[in-house]
């Protein structure tokens, strides 16, 4: 309106005229302009306008501030060339509707614009409506008697956000809308409506697990708050989501029991307990606890009591080391562990809930009616356990731990087994199946000196067995005294008894190796683990690699080291204690340090040309020094990265910690690609964010670049666009700061897709362009097909659709001179797209057929669910409804097992 003042309610009160501002002064003659403008065109009576101002408790010249206020406001509109803003009708004021321009009415507008229009223009609609919200309404204003006032208006700002994000959710972009609400139910912990909604985003991205903590979390609210419970249709709905199994479609049955010794001697005993409490009655899972000092058997013991009773388990065997007692202090946390137990259980890890609670939810939901047996191995402490133990009576679960876990019997009912050393007897008869009787019996004195040298200890007697059984011509009283003659020189180890030593045990067996193998030995404990290759232990040594599996080899007949998969070894956490002990001792600080350096440089290598093998049109980083490694095929280079994942991760900790800043952060650009396109998107955001630690020691703006690019990435994965700009724009600087405009288009290409996501493609737009003309001026070929289909694209879903098919047919011509068959199969699902929008139908199938062949070919089975979805959307447009559905559920076939967030659109229009 011309030269009408304009008045903003929705947050702190703003007065302006032509743009400029109009000062009110004093909180009463804002609280009265605010009730009159609330109640324009209606007279507000002088006692009505003094009870809102002052309430029960007016001054006695309130009648005559009234009055005085008002002029005031009168003479600071006529300043500005406005009149007649405020009228007078008998004994009260008004402030007629044409006279003001409020934020409140368009607010007004908008809300009935959305309820007019289908869903994505309703959603427009509220965009802009929210957009005029400064803040809470009436901010600095609400303490007087315009509180209801501002609570109303609150609550419609409330109802237009839970309404956007149900939209969303019809929409497919479930995944967009759960922010919002999240960040509704921390602001309103009490509201059914904003927790239904909640819920529903949550279980469209299958995210079952974290619906039912956000129902909890409302339900303890309630209860907490009100004495209440949540009502009929928030109760049905959690009912709905439990019915519906949160785990891929067909049941995976877990069978991770490590191996069985062969023989298997003594501790009848305690084999007898648990037996006994496996057949305990109860409501509640059989829980037994096996105590016992390092070394004295617990492992052993349950994996052979796991195996005699698995088959009682029709649902699986789930096995854990939980790493207590590394050293270091790298136990696995909680949400490591139910992550792990969750893949293992056959959820994709791009499923998995975000936050720790709901990964929990969902693993507890999971195992909720199955009989399952879980061997849970070195706990640290029994709030390590608990989050992981099943709630059915049907399973078992079995811990070792060196601590007592007192807790565990107290709060959960728990059986504590104590694990004794050995009797003599028993000792005496393993020894004896490990050397063979007759040497026994040809030595019984030495023999039994042996046996008490070790303590009774189970590893400790492995230990010497092992070593005298490739000795045939070593006596047992030699093997004796020299245990004896080690005794002085070392720390006593306590296991309970004084006058014994395991640490001479190792001693002795450490002594009679070689050198390369007793150095290899001592510079094991410097791998982070869980285990090691071949190449990864001759890296850490330098030695070739046939010194190196010699090395291994005695190490493995020494029992120093244990095979665990085929060609990958571990230490036992006593012995990696026992190999870092001697390793400070024996190595110098620089040798120490050169032994990591190499492993971080053969990781460093490896993961490098596996990367660029699994991505070979990625824009490679400069490769490490040094002879790379060749895969023959991306599936080659896949499974490295699948064998090694764990032992990345770990490598990365160890990069930073030894300060080994370039490695840490070219380790993440390898991992990158990997962990994205396979769904382990908590590993990603962990591996990134490790980058970037380290990145920034470098003092290299083009590393820093990169490591903050790939954080953006990360955080894109894990639902979080707006840390994602955040990052991408920071990548952006660093890239300019190291004048790398390749980089800078990368990074603008991130960007779009971010702004994508966000529903802002004028923007989306605007950074593909630029990321075209940069891989233009670059001369980056492979960039450029890549911003040509992502610039067709954006201009495709404005409706721009000769530009978007022109930019797509140009992408794909570079694509198949660059040879990527990827990128080519991309750039024809966008030409299918743009003829579908053109009313192409014919064309369209034919591109869309042809993409769909090559994303087999290629086994990008995510990129093949796109492009069904888009097949199906073109029969149904053309009145194929048959046919639409089964493209559409056979996308859903890919989606739905994996939790892609892909899937609720689908389902979606599958429901219409």
């Amino acid at each position: 309106m011309a030269d009408v003042p304009a008045f903003g309610l929705l947050g702190p009160m703003t007065v302006t005229v032509g743009g400029q501002p109009v000062t009110v002064l004093g909180q009463h003659t804002r609280v009265l302009l605010a009730a009159l403008l609330l109640e324009r065109d209606h007279v507000l009576p002088l006692d009505r306008l003094i009870d809102i101002v002052w309430g029960e408790t007016p001054p006695r010249t309130a009648r005559v501030q009234v009055r005085n206020r008002t002029a005031g406001l009168r003479q600071a509109f006529a300043r500005h060339g406005i009149a007649d803003v405020i009228s007078t009708r008998g004994s009260g004021y008004l402030i007629p509707g044409d006279r003001a321009e409020l934020d409140l009415d368009r607010f007004d507008e908008l809300l009935a614009e959305a309820e007019r229009a289908g869903d994505a223009e309703a959603v427009r609609a509220l965009d802009a409506a929210l957009a005029l919200w400064r803040g809470p309404a009436l901010d600095g204003l609400s303490d007087s008697g315009l509180l209801s006032d501002a609570q109303r208006l609150d609550k419609r700002r409330t109802d237009a956000r839970i309404h956007r994000a149900a939209l969303l959710v019809r929409l497919g972009r479930a995944p967009e809308a759960t922010g919002e609400l999240t960040r509704l139910a921390e602001q309103h912990p009490w509201d059914e409506r904003v927790a239904a909604q909640l819920m529903t985003a949550l279980r469209t991205t299958g995210r079952q697990g974290e619906a039912l903590l956000a129902f909890d979390r409302l339900r303890l609210a309630l209860a907490d708050e009100l004495g209440v419970d949540p009502g009929a249709e928030l109760t049905g709905l959690r009912d709905q989501i439990l019915r519906v199994r949160p785990a891929a479609p067909a049941r995976q049955v877990p069978r991770e029991l490590p191996r069985d010794i062969a023989t298997f001697i003594g501790r009848t005993g305690v084999l007898h307990q648990l037996d006994a409490a496996l057949a305990a009655d109860g409501a509640a899972p059989r829980i037994a606890v096996l105590e016992g000092t390092a070394g004295i058997g617990k492992t052993t013991l349950a994996v052979h009591w796991a195996h005699r009773v698995a088959a009682r388990f029709a649902d699986g065997h789930l096995y854990l080391d939980l790493a207590g007692f590394a050293p270091g202090g790298t136990a696995v946390d909680t949400a490591r562990a139910v992550r792990r137990l969750l893949e293992s259980l056959g959820v994709p890890a791009a499923r998995l809930p975000s936050e720790k609670e709901g990964q929990i939810a969902l693993y507890r939901s999971l195992v909720a009616d199955r009989r399952l047996l879980l061997v849970l191995d070195n706990a640290r402490d029994a709030e390590q356990v608990r989050p992981l133990l099943p709630g059915s009576p049907g399973s078992m679960v079995v811990v070792t731990s060196r601590n007592q876990l007192l807790s565990l019997a107290v709060k959960d009912g728990a059986r504590r087994l104590r694990l004794d050393v050995m009797p003599e007897p028993e000792a005496s008869a393993l020894f004896a199946d490990r050397v063979g009787a007759d040497r026994v019996a040809a030595e019984p004195d030495a023999a039994g000196t042996i046996v008490a040298r070790c303590a009774g200890l189970p590893l400790a007697l492995a230990v010497v067995a092992a070593r005298v059984g490739t000795r045939p011509d070593f006596t047992l009283e030699g093997l004796a005294a020299d245990l004896g003659d080690t005794r002085a020189g070392l720390d006593p180890f306590d296991v309970g008894a004084a006058d014994t030593d395991v640490r001479a045990v190792f001693s002795w067996s450490y002594r009679t190796l070689g050198e390369p193998a007793a150095r290899l030995f001592r510079l094991l404990g410097l791998h982070p683990g869980p285990d090691v290759s071949l190449g990864a232990a001759a890296a850490l040594a330098g030695l070739p690699a046939r010194a190196a599996r010699q090395a291994l080899t005695d190490l493995s007949r020494a029992s120093l080291v244990g095979p665990r998969d085929p060609g990958r070894f571990a230490l036992h956490d006593l012995l990696r204690v026992y190999s870092t002990e001697l390793a400070a001792s024996h190595d110098s600080d620089a040798d120490r340090r050169a032994a990591i350096v190499r492993l971080l440089e053969h990781y460093l290598c490896f993961a490098y040309a596996a990367a660029v093998r699994f991505r070979p049109h990625r824009r490679p980083i400069d490769p490490p020094p040094g002879l790379l490694p060749r895969f023959a095929a991306r599936d080659e280079a896949a499974a490295w990265f699948t064998a090694e994942r764990r032992v990345l991760l770990n490598m990365l900790r160890l990069a930073s910690e030894a300060r080994c800043w370039d490695h840490g952060w070219r380790l993440a650009w390898c991992l990158a690609d990997f962990l994205d396109h396979r769904g382990h998107w908590h590993d990603l955001l962990a591996a990134q964010l490790a980058g970037w630690r380290c990145a920034r020691h470098t003092g290299d703006p083009r590393a820093q670049a990169h490591a903050r690019a790939g954080l953006g990435r990360a955080y894109a994965r894990r639902g979080h666009p707006e840390r994602a700009l955040r990052h991408l724009d920071g990548a952006l600087q660093l890239f300019g700061t190291a004048g790398d405009e390749a980089g800078q288009a990368y990074v603008h290409r991130g960007l779009a897709g971010n702004l994508e996501a966000l529903n802002r493609l004028p923007e989306a737009l605007e950074h593909d362009t630029r990321a075209m003309h940069l891989y233009r001026r670059a001369g980056d070929e492979a960039g450029q097909a890549s911003a040509l289909n992502g610039l067709g694209w954006s201009n495709a879903q404005l409706g721009r659709l000769e530009p978007a098919l022109t930019a797509c047919g140009e992408a794909l011509q570079l694509h198949r001179r660059t040879g990527n068959r990827h990128g080519e199969a991309s750039a024809l699902d966008s030409i299918g797209y743009v003829h579908h929008r053109l009313g192409d139908p014919r064309e369209a199938a034919r591109h869309y057929g042809l993409a769909l062949t090559l994303f087999r070919e290629l086994g990008d089975r995510f990129s093949e669910a796109d492009t069904l979805t888009h097949i199906g959307d073109l029969r149904s447009a053309e009145g194929d409804h048959p046919g639409a559905e089964r493209a559409w559920r056979e996308a859903l076939t890919i989606l739905q097992p994996a939790g892609h967030p892909a899937a609720a659109a689908v389902l979606a229009r599958l429901a219409r």
